[in-house]
């Protein structure tokens, strides 16, 4: 008996017994949790089998997502514009930067149209935080419109400082909103089974941000510099709405009453000193070196 060929033929079956498997299987899940036949031994068969194909699909995926990512990175590379917006930083903050403003108004949109119809301070509040940051992610639109990326580092540099400037700002009027959250316990919520929705696209967004934030360092530019950390700052702000939701949700069996509280408070005031504290790095950055090009030009 070959074994090696009996262990492939498990391990990658062909596309329609995979199919087969995995309807069979969540199949017979559903009825055992519907029917309370947990603990009956044929549901310990129904486990061993999801398991397989649990297994099954992992493998097929970790070997089939790769490929297609390559592929569809090929055929993106290959047209003009995708080939350009994939190697040339410069382009992409660009077209991410309008798709980024047009995001961030609907959210904003959505949150003060939430918190009118359930009149919700929190949702006014995260309603003119994201309208802020897309009036600041317009003013960068408008300078890489007029001047360009890399054509003047000063004015540059001075919208940096000004990005920060508005971003310390804002968090002192946050800070204020995450206190009365606080006081009067009260949470930020989501209707239905959009709060799983959401808290997906809040990790994507945050680990997106987080590597965006380090990437792009490495071009030196204020000004793409400035575009990634308001993706980070807005990411921050949607973390924290998505914990109070969460314990709006989830959190009534806790014994502690104060238990919300002290958990909102933390993140949020952990998020304030992170907002903060760049914000506070962006402007002595930018007026170090703003003030050593105007002695330069000075001299010259």
């Amino acid at each position: 008996m070959n074994w090696k060929k009996t262990v492939n033929r498990l391990l990658y079956p062909r596309g329609w017994g995979m199919i087969l498997l995995t309807v069979i299987s969540t199949a017979a899940l559903i009825v055992i949790f519907v029917k309370g036949y947990d603990s009956h031994p044929v549901a310990y068969f129904v486990y061993v089998l999801s398991a397989y194909t649990l297994t099954v699909d992992c493998i097929f995926l970790a070997k089939v997502i790769p490929q297609k990512y390559r592929s569809a990175k090929k055929m993106v590379c290959d047209h003009p514009i995708g080939g350009r917006f994939m190697n040339d930083p410069k382009f992409k903050t660009h077209v991410t930067l309008y798709c980024s403003l047009g995001i961030n108004v609907l959210y904003a949109a959505a949150n003060m149209l939430s918190g009118i119809l359930y009149r919700s301070v929190w949702s006014v509040t995260l309603s003119v935080y994201y309208f802020i940051l897309a009036v600041m992610r317009f003013l960068l639109v408008r300078f890489v419109e007029r001047i360009g990326i890399g054509n003047d580092r000063l004015r540059e540099l001075k919208s940096y400082r000004l990005c920060g400037m508005i971003l310390l700002t804002l968090n002192i009027a946050l800070s204020g909103v995450v206190i009365l959250v606080i006081v009067k316990n009260k949470s930020f919520e989501y209707a239905g089974m959009l709060i799983f929705v959401m808290a997906a696209y809040t990790f994507y967004i945050t680990a997106a941000a987080v590597v965006n934030l380090v990437k792009y360092r490495k071009y030196n530019s204020p000004v793409m510099s400035a575009a990634k950390v308001i993706n980070f700052a807005a990411a921050l702000v949607s973390m924290l709405s998505l914990e109070t939701a969460m314990l709006s949700r989830f959190g009534e069996e806790n014994n502690s009453e104060n238990f919300d509280r002290i958990m909102t408070g933390a993140t949020g005031a952990g998020v304030l000193i992170i907002i903060s504290s760049v914000s506070v790095y962006m402007m002595v950055r930018s007026t170090k070196e703003i003030g050593k090009l105007q002695n330069n030009n000075s001299k010259t």
